[in-house]
């Protein structure tokens, strides 16, 4: 609808061609990179690179928390250094206030999961942080969150916060 989407696509620079102006009406980006599959594998990689920057943010934000920190001022900082991301200058509002009602479906990321942990299992791929974080979404569909998007990471990581501070008192 706002054509802001990424095509990662594989196959022949003839049939990329063919498709390329289509794309252009419902795409920011598309790019051929490489032979058929490679656009699948891309898809794969952007996801390993998402779930890893959402649970960092989640596990600083909670840090921030537990240090009785203001998120948005720590965020004013960090993001205009290296922590800076797409999803900290997009999120961090969302997340900080537990509304996890508008983006990717922890579902649906899971399932994405699935397909790039089957493909590290046949290529020989070392994801342990990937898996662990498939292992936090599975935690977050346990809590009711199937659809919450995926920077739910944040409830997750506040609801192990809150216990850890339970078994204390």
């Amino acid at each position: 609808v706002n054509g802001k989407l990424t095509i990662m696509c594989g196959g022949s620079e003839a049939a990329y061609a063919k498709g390329e102006p289509v794309f252009s009406v419902y795409a920011k980006q598309s790019r051929l990179l490489g032979p058929a599959g490679s656009g699948q594998i891309t898809k794969m990689i952007n996801q390993i690179c998402f779930g890893a920057v959402v649970q960092g943010l989640a596990e600083g934000f909670s840090f921030a928390r537990a240090a009785g920190l203001d998120i948005e001022k720590v965020v004013d900082v960090i993001s205009k250094g290296a922590a800076q991301s797409w999803q900290m200058d997009n999120r961090y509002k969302t997340m900080a206030a537990g509304e996890y009602n508008h983006g990717f479906a922890v579902e649906w990321m899971r399932k994405d999961l699935s397909i790039v942990l089957d493909e590290a299992r046949r290529n020989g791929a070392s994801l342990p942080v990937t898996a662990q974080i498939d292992q936090f979404y599975a935690e977050i569909e346990n809590m009711g969150g199937k659809r919450w998007d995926t920077s739910s990471l944040f409830a997750r990581q506040e609801r192990a916060r809150q216990k850890t501070n339970n078994n204390k008192s």
